[in-house]
């Protein structure tokens, strides 16, 4: 896929690896659109990276607030890229230690996010490009969808994110399936231990101990390792109904 003169939407485009992907593509020659609930942050990204990248605020459960910034995104030109960085997460066992069982709107809120909400920007996103002009090899874009190594080493206390993102990673095949008779393509990346902001916040004792069962790189993934992902699944044509694990070889322990 040629970003140049293409536009992308990033649900959370305003931080972590969001923010990265969006300096990525625009880097490349694509316009974005940055889909985002932190206004602040998503408005002063928009501004620094100029002329073609606007700002949405974007809850991703929502199908009108998603269907608008596509529609935004749509009038600046073929919309060709969607990124799916949104997410949340929540540490809870299945029960407490007084035997009380998990917050049932606490496990529904994580999956709406992370899943629905995946599957809300995903299905949306593919209807605007499948009424876009192919190019010479009949592509129309690509889907790329954030999960976790979560969904395959799920640790203690992770049942409500692990659920969500083995969803989007169930989601990954059968919607490039659906797709390909259009030309949208679509991968799932799983990153391991990334070095995001909600980590630097971390004392660095916690930090390393985090990336001691990385195989190799010996250290935390970057928001510039998984950009560097996306880019590559973008204009790779025959990548398609994949998931990627980027994680430096980590298996999860159990805690």
């Amino acid at each position: 896929m040629d970003l140049n003169g293409a536009v992308a939407i990033v649900t959370g485009g305003a931080s972590g690896l969001g923010e990265a992907t969006v300096r990525r593509l625009v880097g490349r020659g694509a316009s974005a659109v940055i889909l985002d609930m932190q206004v602040d942050k998503g408005e002063i990204l928009a501004k620094e990276l100029g002329d073609g990248v606007a700002f949405a605020q974007t809850d991703v459960t929502s199908p009108e607030q998603v269907q608008v910034a596509i529609d935004q995104a749509s009038s600046m030109g073929p919309l060709r890229v969607a990124v799916n960085c949104a997410g949340i997460g929540w540490a809870s066992r299945t029960i407490n230690k007084d035997g009380s069982p998990h917050d049932l709107d606490i496990y529904k809120k994580v999956i709406e996010v992370n899943a629905v909400g995946t599957f809300n920007v995903l299905s949306r996103a593919a209807g605007a490009m499948s009424k876009t002009e192919p190019d010479a090899d009949g592509a129309r874009g690509v889907i790329v969808n954030t999960a976790s190594v979560a969904a395959f080493d799920g640790q203690i206390g992770q049942i409500a994110y692990a659920t969500s993102k083995a969803a989007v990673v169930g989601l990954t095949l059968p919607a490039a399936r659906d797709l390909a008779p259009v030309g949208v393509r679509v991968c799932t990346i799983c990153p391991g231990v990334m070095d995001t902001p909600m980590l630097a916040l971390l004392p660095e004792d916690q930090r390393n101990a985090l990336a001691k069962d990385v195989m190799f790189p010996k250290r935390l993934g970057t928001p510039d390792d998984f950009a560097a992902l996306v880019e590559a699944i973008v204009t790779n044509p025959y990548l398609n109904g994949e998931t990627i694990r980027l994680d430096g070889g980590l298996r999860m322990p159990p805690k």
